[in-house]
């Protein structure tokens, strides 16, 4: 009988290893936030588009973004032009890349005429590539479940 010290056995050595899971979490916070803001960034004219659910199409090589707002005016990849400016913008589009596509979005407070117009200058400029852009239906919010009433509710009381 041995009165001597205890054998123990020695712990786990100290992790000297980074912990990794604070790090992923805080770059997947700023990924989902990037990926919220970017759309909101691509356009700075507020408009109130069309919805569809038509299929999204394919990127072209080479397209000019066309917005009329509610108030009638008109901008090329968002710099504001006249009727006759857009229309030499179009010729010069259309002799570097005759297969250039135009994407045309137009608030739906906006006449038909205007719409017309944008597209018979693009048209005379030889771009017969011509896209509307809208945006998707938003779905009916489904109803809320409701909890039950806690106390017995008054009956409606009608005024004749």
């Amino acid at each position: 009988m041995s009165f001597g010290r205890l054998d123990r056995s020695s712990g786990a050595p100290p992790m000297s290893d980074i912990n990794m899971t604070p790090l992923i979490d805080v770059m997947l916070v700023l990924v989902v936030i990037f990926i919220i803001t970017a759309p909101l960034l691509a356009s700075s004219i507020k408009l109130d588009l069309p919805k569809t659910d038509a299929a999204k199409a394919s990127e072209v090589p080479k397209a000019v973004l066309v917005v009329v707002d509610a108030a009638g005016q008109t901008y090329l990849n968002d710099h504001p032009v006249s009727l006759d400016d857009l229309a030499r913008q179009f010729a010069t589009a259309q002799q570097a890349n005759p297969d250039t596509e135009v994407q045309l979005r137009a608030d739906t407070a906006v006449p038909y005429g205007r719409i017309v117009e944008v597209m018979g200058a693009a048209q005379k400029a030889g771009l017969n590539r011509i896209g509307f852009i809208a945006d998707n239906p938003t779905p009916a919010a489904a109803p809320l479940p409701t909890a039950a009433p806690t106390a017995p509710a008054e009956p409606a009381t009608r005024k004749p």
